[in-house]
């Protein structure tokens, strides 16, 4: 069974050729980076136009790569929610007239869900049930993956997203976007000196603004004094403690023992030390996606897609001109 993978639910115009779920053909990522950097952060109107002017070009791309053309093609599977709307509906625009034009069925595939099915395309032997660790710019939950479409949010953000915490530390750092690379980079070079704080609630859930906060006003305070480097790495491991302690903390008492984790943020090189020394610890399995699929990408939309699509979940042809775009979905809908 072969799968077209569209996602353009951000600054990244990506289509890829999956079989049966985890074998990736091609994975064709166009981005916005450089376009968006002279902003400090995405301009929706702009990635919305710049997806509309790429996408058939990464589209063509994608099939070539993959050495077959639409008629190859099983079913599409296509990003719906959440993200960026304008963003969202080229892709499902575009994946809705080919789907028409070609006579198959389209997946409606959840962003998250595809970050989550990143893991299946690095391990092969990885099957649910396992907790996923989900961090990235819009969310950080701690997600049960009951089996491969049924999904139970344990914990999550209750105000900013630990992606978004690194982006507007970075500006105080006066670091270029996207920052939280240049967060990581510059705290390689600093020590952990600064203390900051760390939200602790009765149950599973994360909070990021107080200790961005910390470092707003420790900044503002300190001015020229201000240890970039320290500040840096203070900030980068409280936020990486917070995850792992939380992360593990679910996983006891739900008697879980595999975790993954998933999203952007799942390429941060301390997340990723401490998630495997704290799972040796314990006994536990971590598995972390390759790097090439941490960021967005249309081969994890690809794989998620393959699980709705063999369990059911699709729409049929006569359906799918009524799919829409969904810029807030929950995991699950």
């Amino acid at each position: 069974m072969i799968c077209l993978g569209i996602e353009t639910s951000c600054d990244e115009t990506s289509v890829s050729v999956i079989r049966d779920g985890r074998e990736v053909l091609s994975n064709i990522i166009s981005t916005q980076i450089e376009i968006h950097k002279q902003y400090g952060g995405v301009v929706p109107e702009i990635a919305s136009r710049k997806h509309l002017s790429n996408i058939a070009y990464v589209v063509e791309e994608a099939l070539n790569v993959a050495n077959i053309t639409f008629d190859d093609i099983d079913y599409i599977g296509v990003t719906y929610g959440p993200g960026l709307v304008g963003a969202l509906l080229v892709g499902v625009a575009y994946a809705k007239s080919l789907a028409y034009a070609i006579n198959k069925p389209i997946v409606p595939t959840h962003h998250i869900e595809g970050h989550i099915a990143a893991n299946y395309l690095t391990y092969n032997e990885l099957k649910p049930p396992f907790m996923a660790l989900v961090v990235s710019g819009g969310h950080s939950h701690l997600i049960y993956v009951k089996d491969y479409t049924e999904f139970e949010i344990i914990g999550k953000t209750r105000d900013d997203a630990v992606g978004e915490a690194f982006d507007k530390v970075a500006r105080v750092l006066g670091l270029p976007y996207p920052g939280g690379p240049e967060v990581s980079r510059l705290a390689e070079k600093g020590e952990f000196t600064y203390k900051l704080p760390k939200t602790k609630f009765d149950n599973y859930d994360f909070s990021f603004s107080g200790i961005k906060t910390a470092v707003i006003n420790i900044a503002h305070k300190e001015g020229e004094k201000l240890r970039r480097e320290d500040m840096a790495c203070s900030f980068e491991t409280t936020v990486c403690e917070e995850l792992t302690d939380n992360c593990f903390l679910a996983m006891k008492a739900l008697n879980i023992n595999k975790v993954a984790l998933a999203g952007g943020v799942s390429a941060n090189r301390l997340l990723r030390k401490m998630i495997q020394e704290k799972a040796d610890e314990l006994g536990y399995t971590a598995y972390m996606p390759d790097l090439k699929y941490c960021t967005d990408n249309a081969a994890m939309i690809a794989s998620a897609a393959h699980y709705n699509f063999i369990s059911g979940k699709y729409y049929d042809i006569k359906d799918k001109l009524d799919l829409n775009a969904k810029a807030n979905l929950r995991i699950g809908e």
